[in-house]
């Protein structure tokens, strides 16, 4: 039995282990998965993310969380929240994301995810603002933030992708806690 942190109708979230590093890799090694990201991260990269994200969820107690099917325990990529500060102008921030293995894509599991994270930042957390952040290009992502209540905040050039001609002009997407 796995130890989730929360659940929703068919995903369970829940902080990272060691055997999530070689389906990760699989994951981000994807050319579909990853389109709109620069590069693909190298294995040992992708065992420094998830070092990353179990210290932030040990002192954040929110992490991009490792996400399984509560069908038949599948890992399936991650959906959560991360602190970013690339954006001078918000300082530290809470970003939304998602990067889920292809089989899976087209079945609601990031929407579905993204609800369940933006219901236990708000409500277990107590969050008051979250963000996210894709290239203009990515309109699957920006199709996600708009089905899950996100407004469009603005268009930006993103700092860490001014080298990638098209991957660098950026939306930005908010939601904030219902008081």
């Amino acid at each position: 039995m796995k130890n989730y942190i929360f659940t929703s109708k068919r995903l369970g979230f829940r902080n990272w282990t060691l055997q999530d590093v070689d389906p990760l890799f699989q994951i981000n090694n994807d050319d579909s998965v990853m389109e709109f990201f620069p590069s693909k991260p190298s294995k040992q990269a992708t065992l420094d993310f998830i070092y990353r994200m179990q210290k932030m969820q040990e002192e954040k107690r929110f992490c991009y969380f490792a996400v399984d099917t509560l069908e038949n325990k599948k890992f399936i990529g991650f959906i959560g929240l991360c602190e970013q500060s690339y954006l001078k102008e918000l300082g530290t921030f809470v970003d939304i994301g998602w990067r889920l293995i292809k089989s899976v894509w087209n079945q609601g599991y990031a929407t579905e995810g993204a609800w369940a994270c933006l219901d236990y930042g708000f409500n277990t957390i107590g969050l008051k603002k979250i963000y996210s952040v894709a290239p203009e290009i990515n309109v699957k992502s920006e199709l996600i933030m708009k089905k899950i209540g996100m407004q469009q905040i603005k268009t930006f050039e993103h700092p860490k992708l001014v080298n990638y001609q098209e991957l660098s002009p950026c939306v930005l997407y908010m939601k904030e806690a219902k008081n």
